[in-house]
């Protein structure tokens, strides 16, 4: 019978609270590409799966990042906002000379944040009018400033936006030197920052940083550290789905698995997957 068949049908246990990821990326084949691209993907990436993903693994809430291959063209990510708007956020991707219009467009649609991807660029001139005022534009917003680049860069730019008073979202753990790991100069910088108040940890993406069987004890290692000088409060998940470059090193379970192999205390995990991603990210009206 097409009920029974039904009752028999193996559904996703249910929410029974609040839980973020707070890094995933959306895109098809066909869009328009940026010229700075360093990867090509040759595989979509759905908002649908992705959902399907969230539910799979208990998950509320998601944050899409805007993926560097598709440049300043955020039109894609935003139709995805647009369908799911009680379950996303986004960060997006911006010249620094966007209008002030523009970015109410952004936020309008869930966007809550910029991201500044310079792995393989140079530093933006923070100084200069364009991105001052870009900075100030985000401050009113209530955005945050995402960056991603390799923890050696990061003295480069951080004093600039804590300076400026931008809230700073530094993505996967900070990509130590692959070879330092949580002894890279770099990294203890990263730790440091943690006095100022305004930088936030994305614990994510650890094939980024370590070899794919060193995943779970080398990121342990520096979550551990980053836990000591951040807590909970500052700190974040994200599957960083599709894993664009790594699919062959990670998968969602391996993702949420690693996270439960870093943080033990389930009480700390329940603070960076709910309490801080919720507040942060702006989902206003959700409780943990």
């Amino acid at each position: 019978m097409p009920g029974a068949h039904h009752e028999e049908t193996v559904l996703p246990p249910p929410v029974t609270g609040a839980a973020v990821d707070t890094h995933a990326h959306v895109f098809r084949q066909g869009l328009a590409l940026a010229d700075t691209r360093r990867h090509t993907p040759d595989y979509d990436a759905t908002l649908a799966d992705y959902l399907g993903l969230l539910d799979a693994h208990g998950l509320s809430h998601g944050v899409l990042v805007q993926p560097s291959f598709l440049g300043t063209d955020n039109s894609h990510m935003v139709e995805a906002l647009r369908a799911a708007p009680e379950r996303l956020r986004g960060v997006a991707v911006v010249n620094p000379d966007v209008s002030e219009a523009g970015l109410r467009l952004l936020a309008d649609a869930g966007v809550v944040g910029i991201r500044l991807n310079l792995i393989g660029l140079d530093l933006p001139l923070l100084q200069t009018l364009a991105w001052r005022t870009l900075l100030e534009r985000v401050n009113a917003l209530g955005w945050h400033v995402e960056v991603h680049l390799q923890a050696a860069r990061l003295e480069g730019l951080m004093p600039a936006l804590l300076a400026a008073g931008c809230r700073v979202v530094v993505d996967h753990f900070g990509r130590p030197d692959p070879a330092l790991g949580v002894s890279d100069p770099a990294f203890q910088y990263l730790l440091r920052q943690a006095g100022s108040g305004q930088v936030w940890v994305k614990l994510s993406a650890p094939y980024r940083n370590w070899s794919a069987p060193a995943c779970a004890a080398s990121g342990r290692l520096a979550a551990q550290q980053l836990l000591d000088a951040y807590t909970p409060e500052r700190l974040m998940w994200g599957s960083d789905w599709p894993h664009t470059e790594h699919r062959h090193l990670a998968s969602y379970p391996a993702a949420t698995q690693w996270l439960d192999a870093w943080i033990d205390d389930p009480a700390q995990r329940r603070v960076l997957l709910a309490d801080t991603p919720l507040r942060l990210f702006k989902f206003q009206g959700d409780t943990p």
